[in-house]
């Protein structure tokens, strides 16, 4: 393929944004008729047909849902957008995670008849973690039951978030209902929009508003208008002396609110029809942020983490970027770069600080869903696509060498569920091992652990779903003959109490005489994270020495616990030990290590963690007393119920392990008219009963 010659973008036109939602509420289906519009293609793909652009894995069109994040540039109104569109299952909440971390704004579409679900809530929590503006699109007004204002109300309620509403729909509903959605009406510029069909909406008509939506329309202008005076001085006294608000004065406060994060502009419309997505496109350039609208990245010097560093978004200043998305490829893997600053050239050499070696950059791809171009370069504010680096994993920092910083990571949930795959041979086990790796740098919520003795493989992901997906990759991408157990809990253990031990003494290996004692202190403590710490005055602990204890014991850790399960919640921490000038060495220390560990987990007493899900059950009123008894037979406890029309929604939280199969046992509970989302909440106490399987076996 030829070169493509590029020059720096106009960052000040440039958006980078990602589409965001809870399963099936269109965004995918929103992703394609903005590619239809900026003649991106020329012809709108579907997902029910498996032709959509960004859904080109095989997986993903068979199940009609997105499970990758795919990347796509394209123009919109002298604006260039890299888009993202991500999954909306909570197995794949991980590609969001990354996703936001690089974006600079978000396109979250809601179902106008489901409104805000459960995974609208986490998507929204991570655009909140990562400070990312957002752009609210209300999608499906032509469903039954559709009610745009009702959606507002809940945004505000759940999401705790100010939408400004933007544009209201005319009508709602399907086509055969009297009041059926129809259009919409553009508040800013108080004109109605008329879509036509037969262009799969890529023509409208603007129009007067009709007589009967004038009032309406009147009320939530006014309600605009009035919101957005909190932001500005000069609309108020407009408003206040009874002057008309010019376009250009109400967009500029709106985008002001919006990168402020004190608003979000609200839309509507239908992406199956073709209605109201172009207006929501034009809100994302009015709206959402270039990256000169943005601080500048910060990081710390590698040499010095107290230290810290930024890089402003221009080319003049020394190259920085981010992996965070790393992608199988027939030729090397793929990695997905964010450049923050600074200019990426092909044939160059960069440092990664994390791992404190250099890579090369022969050949840099933009990246258009499963087509990619070469370009000669990427400047600040662009996303890009590197093959052949060597050291690299997703959460890398790439930057100059003469010019080192360190930026954030990605930090990703733990995962929750398990299935042991089973090689029917030797060659299948390497074969297996090298498919496994290859996954495990794609996917950062998938691990994978070999029992060397029985040749068990476990692999571990965030839900029923996402093990299914690796399966079928593992079947038919890689046609290993395997055999698959079925999925089980991923248990943590933590502990009772506190305890200090000591371990280590005197070892004779070899004819050589290795001394070191270490006294250790654990304790339980109320998060899930492990920390560890080494506290001693003893000047005879030398600092080389200490390095080495910390280093064993992050790796014992690492390790689990007593029972194999990872360890959650626990503080350890080295008080002092016994040394010898001449027979204390790495061997000494990391035995006395591994002594004191044991020994400490045994003294404190192990307790078992399992994953407990937040569950919300969308059922007609009729079986809600059905549902709720069967959530209470698998150790549920329902937390709240809410009524959104005819349906009940129950919110409950239930152990993983009661809940495999859940999907198949409501539909058929409910004669398959009721949904399920579920997420990680917390981590509980497992029943004794379940301890003593494990010790017992």
């Amino acid at each position: 393929m030829a070169k493509e010659k590029t020059s720096s973008p106009n960052l000040e036109k440039l958006r980078n944004i990602g589409v965001v939602a809870h399963i099936d509420a269109g965004k995918t289906t929103v992703t394609e008729k903005m590619l239809f519009y900026s003649q991106f293609v020329h012809k709108v793909g579907m997902v029910d047909a498996g032709t959509t652009v960004t859904d080109f894995d095989p997986e993903e069109r068979e199940r009609g849902i997105t499970i990758r994040a795919a990347c796509v540039t394209f123009d919109w109104n002298d604006h260039t957008f890299n888009l993202i569109d991500t999954p909306g299952h909570v197995d794949f909440t991980a590609e969001v995670e990354r996703s936001l971390r690089v974006l600079d704004g978000a396109l979250v579409v809601f179902s106008a008849r489901e409104g805000v679900e459960a995974q609208s809530e986490t998507v929204w929590r991570q655009a909140d973690k990562y400070h990312v503006p957002r752009v609210a699109f209300i999608n499906k007004m032509d469903r039954e039951g559709a009610d745009f204002y009702a959606v507002l109300e809940e945004i505000e309620k759940r999401l705790n978030a100010k939408p400004l509403v933007v544009s209201i729909p005319v009508g709602s509903g399907p086509p055969h209902l009297p009041e059926a959605f129809r259009g919409t009406i553009d508040l800013i510029e108080m004109k109605q929009l008329t879509f036509d069909p037969t262009s799969n909406g890529r023509n409208y008509e603007t129009s007067e508003i009709e007589p009967e939506m004038l009032e309406q329309a009147q009320l939530y202008r006014e309600k605009l208008l009035d919101d957005l005076s909190m932001f500005s001085d000069e609309m108020t006294e407009l408003l206040l002396s009874g002057e008309e608000v010019p376009v250009e004065t109400i967009r500029a406060v709106l985008r002001q609110a919006t990168l402020s994060d004190m608003g979000v502009p609200t839309l509507c419309g239908s992406a199956l029809d073709g209605i109201g997505v172009q207006p929501a496109m034009d809100a994302v350039c009015h709206y959402l942020p270039s990256p000169t609208d943005l601080p500048p990245v910060e990081g710390v010097d590698p040499a010095n983490e107290e230290k810290k560093l930024e890089r402003k978004p221009l080319d003049t200043e020394p190259f920085a970027g981010l992996i965070f998305k790393i992608e199988s490829n027939p030729h090397g893997d793929m990695f997905f770069i964010r450049v923050y600053s600074g200019t990426l050239n092909a044939n160059s050499r960069v440092l990664n600080p994390r791992a404190k070696q250099k890579e090369n950059m022969p050949q840099i791809w933009r990246i258009q869903a499963d087509h990619r171009e070469q370009v000669d370069s990427v400047s600040a504010g662009d996303i890009c696509g590197v093959i052949g680096l060597r050291f690299s994993v997703t959460g890398d920092t790439l930057c100059d060498v003469k010019s080192p910083i360190l930026l954030e990571s990605i930090v990703f949930p733990q995962t929750v569920v398990s299935m042991a795959i089973e090689p029917e041979s030797a060659d299948e086990h390497k074969k297996l091992k090298a498919v496994l790796e290859s996954m495990r740098r794609q996917d950062p919520t998938f691990q994978a652990s070999v029992n060397e003795e029985t040749g068990q493989t476990l692999v571990s992901g965030m839900g029923e779903l996402h093990l299914e997906v690796i399966k079928h990759r593992l079947l038919r991408e890689h046609k290993l003959r395997v055999r698959v157990r079925d999925p089980r809990v991923s248990y943590r253990e933590t502990l009772q109490k506190s305890a200090e031990v000591s371990g280590g003494g005197q070892r004779v290996l070899g004819g050589v005489r290795h001394y070191a004692e270490l006294t250790l202190r654990v304790e339980p403590t109320d998060d899930l994270d492990v920390k560890i710490a080494v506290k001693s005055d003893d000047e005879a602990f030398k600092p080389e020495w200490r390095a080495i204890v910390a280093e064993s014991l992050r790796e014992e850790s690492q390790g689990g616990g007593l029972l194999g399960f990872p360890l959650s919640g626990v503080k350890l921490e080295i008080l002092g030990g016994q040394f010898s000038e001449t027979d204390t060495d790495e061997i000494a220390l990391r035995y006395a290590v591994g002594d004191a560990y044991r020994k400490a987990l045994d003294a404190a007493k192990i307790t078992l963690l399992e994953p407990i899900m937040r569950q919300e059950i969308q059922t007609p009123d009729e079986y809600v007393g059905d549902v709720v008894g069967d959530i209470n037979q698998r150790r549920g406890v329902v937390v709240q119920t809410d009524n959104r029309g005819k349906f009940t929604v129950v919110e409950a939280e239930t152990p993983l392990s009661s809940l495999f199969g859940y999907s198949a046992a409501l539909l058929g509970l409910t004669k398959g008219r009721a949904s399920c989302t579920m997420e990680l909440a917390k981590y509980g106490p497992a029943p004794n009963e379940i301890l003593r399987s494990f010790t017992l076996e």
